[in-house]
């Protein structure tokens, strides 16, 4: 009869065969950090992700309430993969007449997919080991904090960012994990290697961190230009810069980013032409084109208007002036929201060109008898 220590190394070991980077397991348990969403959402820092303030029938937080939601569930197979590549990060490219797309949606395929075949050789080679047993897999759908439960199965500390951190791999990692009714022997918590550094929060440039651990999503431009519909705040625009869709620069500042090795997985492969993708294209893209393009990406979570407005800004904050009739024909498109977005990238160039004039002052002759 295997031990629940053995089952662990065994299902541990599945998952690395399958093709995860890291596996561990944690415990279902009433952990100090899920005591915070609630409150995160109470103030507002969950901005209009309304999906995460999904609640059971007693109305609690599902994502905080793992025990109501799913009370067979006994442990937490956590399992990550790494999808760095060996492309340079986005404060390492001055390419400002360029957008830049988050580095987890250069593939072909969207993660969700590649992460859950893998979850789904490991759950079976789980379902071998003892049976019955009830189990669930989830990559980012599941009614739970996933990096909670990677940090305590062992997988990384949570870092200052809000970020998983493994101190050989980074932050780079997808997660997925596997809720059992088999009580497996969990993992120790991975420390926190974070220390006095705060490179994350010192480089966000909307200021999206309220303090360490802590992050308002109505500034995070991964949330602006990824899930915020309709108009972005005009004194969050031009600090957005040239994002297009989600934002790298936290993790691409973070120590423990600067070896990471990049993955051979081919899944995550980038597609050259969304590697700082021309801004221009994507301000006039049509909805045949993105289709196209963005099939099975996870960029369409965007959907065309949205990453169309983000180009309009980025263009705004290239400071290009090739960009200008192409902004002057967008500040007539039909659609208000680009059109808003189009006039004030305009007005960016304006300013741009009042604040040389000023700096510039003619200089006076003196004649002296």
């Amino acid at each position: 009869m295997p031990t629940l220590a053995s089952i662990s190394d065994l299902v541990k070991q599945a998952a690395l065969q399958s093709g995860f980077d890291l596996a561990g397991v944690a415990a279902v348990g009433e952990f100090s950090e899920l005591e915070y969403f609630p409150e995160w959402i109470a103030a507002g820092h969950g901005a209009e992700m309304k999906y995460l303030e999904a609640r059971d029938g007693a109305g609690e937080l599902k994502r905080a309430a793992l025990r109501r939601v799913a009370p067979w569930a006994r442990s937490i197979v956590v399992c990550a993969t790494n999808y760095n590549t060996a492309q340079p990060y986005s404060v390492q490219v001055n390419t400002p007449d360029r957008g830049w797309i988050s580095r987890y949606s250069w593939s072909r395929q969207d993660y969700h997919a590649a992460v859950m075949r893998r979850l789904r050789q490991v759950e079976a080679r789980l379902c071998e080991i003892e049976q019955p047993m009830e189990t669930r897999c989830y990559v980012d759908t599941g009614p739970l904090v996933e990096r909670v439960y990677a940090k305590y199965a062992g997988v990384g500390w949570i870092g200052k960012n809000t970020c998983i951190l493994n101190q050989k791999l980074g932050s780079w990692l997808f997660l997925g994990v596997i809720l059992t009714s088999l009580e497996l022997q969990p993992d120790l918590p991975a420390p926190d290697r974070c220390g006095t550094c705060t490179r994350c929060l010192d480089a966000c440039p909307t200021d999206a961190f309220t303090g360490p651990y802590k992050l308002d999503s109505n500034k995070c431009i991964s949330y602006l230009t990824i899930e915020k519909r309709g108009e972005i705040a005009a004194e969050l625009r031009d600090r957005i810069g040239r994002q297009v869709f989600g934002c790298d620069i936290c993790q691409d500042v973070c120590p423990w980013n600067r070896k990471a090795p990049a993955t051979s997985a081919a899944e995550f492969q980038p597609r050259p032409e969304l590697v700082n993708p021309a801004l221009e294209w994507l301000a006039q893209m049509n909805a045949e084109e993105f289709a196209r393009t963005f099939r099975g990406s996870p960029v369409k979570r965007a959907k065309l208007a949205g990453l169309r407005r983000n180009a309009i800004i980025a263009m705004g904050n290239s400071g290009n002036h090739k960009f200008l009739p192409v902004l002057e024909r967008l500040a007539e498109d039909p659609d208000p929201i680009l059109a808003d977005a189009a006039r004030w990238a305009i007005s960016r160039y304006r300013q741009r060109e009042d604040a040389l004039t000023t700096s510039v002052k003619p200089k006076r002759n003196l004649c002296v008898s």
